[in-house]
């Protein structure tokens, strides 16, 4: 694909799937660099015009990006069949102690470090590395990560207000890239949807990608209204971690937090879980297949990213655009108090 090509028309061929690729990162446990290269070599294969990899400077500090570089050129796949979104504010720097310290605990035998970077500077700063990491394969999709993280860390009004202005300084550089050519579209990844909607007020955004908030367990009818509203100017939805993490396919991790059984909210969410399984099993529905629908079904998503750490499994998630839910299924999750 070239950067020359308009960034609606670019954006017009992504698939109903794209793949997330924390798992090459070492998301909660270290992957072999051969089953990565198979993750990346069906990914490919089974994809029906170009194969879109989402990733992340946060992946593993680099390492996912560094992974989805080497096993491309691997394989010998040319940059025109492949589109890489790069979601940028996580810069890679040494590791000193035993365990990285932006989200200890998650990423398993990296050997580096990441700190958040969002300014003009930085966050070319991130887009440079990244494509460094990414060898002979350049993000064509860019965006900011995590600023409701970053947003977050402020300690008084002033310094939100402070943070705030960084976040538009970062845009202002991701924008100047799509004016000199260099990328394709200017997006957004982020968990809390409030601050997507804020900041898509003040910033021209062609994407969207929403973590963790519009999924079976959780979608708000404010955040089905602010979908509908981006539809309607034309701005593309990703929907990306509608297994909160893992967890409503078996994972023990939440949101990327592991969850404590034995506490009251920890014994909500297995409860939860275990009358969906139960229901899953009624119509022998995957649960990942009732998940993926849902988070696919609601008016306005284009596209939905899904991670894996097995390579057999690329396939299965690929189908699972097709796979059709009968209406049943959503009367029981509603008569268990399941669904709104």
């Amino acid at each position: 694909m070239s950067l020359s090509q308009e960034p609606i028309s670019a954006l017009q061929h992504i698939p109903d799937v794209i793949f997330g690729t924390s798992s090459l990162g070492n998301l909660y446990h270290e992957v072999p660099f051969d089953e990565k290269l198979e993750i990346v070599r069906a990914c490919v294969q089974h994809s029906d015009g170009l194969a879109v990899f989402d990733t992340a400077g946060k992946y593993g500090a680099g390492l996912s990006l560094e992974s989805i570089g080497t096993c491309l050129k691997h394989l010998s796949v040319h940059p025109s069949k492949v589109l890489i979104s790069n979601k940028l504010g996580w810069f890679r720097v040494p590791l000193v102690g035993l365990e990285p310290t932006f989200e200890p605990g998650v990423w398993k035998g990296i050997k580096h470090d990441a700190v958040q970077k969002i300014s003009y500077e930085g966050i070319l700063e991130c887009f440079h590395q990244g494509n460094s990491l990414l060898g002979d394969y350049t993000a064509q999709l860019v965006s900011v990560h995590d600023p409701d993280e970053y947003l977050e860390k402020a300690i008084d009004q002033a310094d939100e207000e402070k943070r705030y202005l960084d976040i538009l300084e970062a845009y202002r550089a991701l924008l100047d890239l799509k004016k000199e050519g260099k990328v394709l579209a200017v997006g957004i990844g982020a968990k809390k949807w409030k601050i997507i909607q804020r900041i898509s007020q003040d910033v021209k955004l062609d994407w969207v990608m929403i973590a963790n908030s519009l999924t079976l367990h959780d979608h708000s009818p404010d955040l089905l209204a602010f979908i509908s509203q981006l539809a309607d100017k034309h701005i593309m939805v990703i929907n990306s971690a509608v297994f909160h993490g893992g967890f409503l396919v078996g994972s023990d991790y939440y949101n990327y937090q592991l969850v404590d059984r034995e506490t009251r909210q920890g014994s909500v969410l297995y409860e939860w879980r275990d009358k969906f399984w139960t229901i899953c099993d009624r119509f022998s529905i995957k649960p990942a297949e009732a998940c993926f629908a849902f988070g696919f079904g609601v008016e306005g998503i284009k596209s939905v990213a899904l991670n894996t750490s097995k390579s057999e499994k690329v396939q299965e998630n690929i189908s699972m655009a097709k796979r059709s839910i009968p209406k049943e299924f959503w009367e029981a999750m509603r008569d268990e108090g399941l669904l709104n």
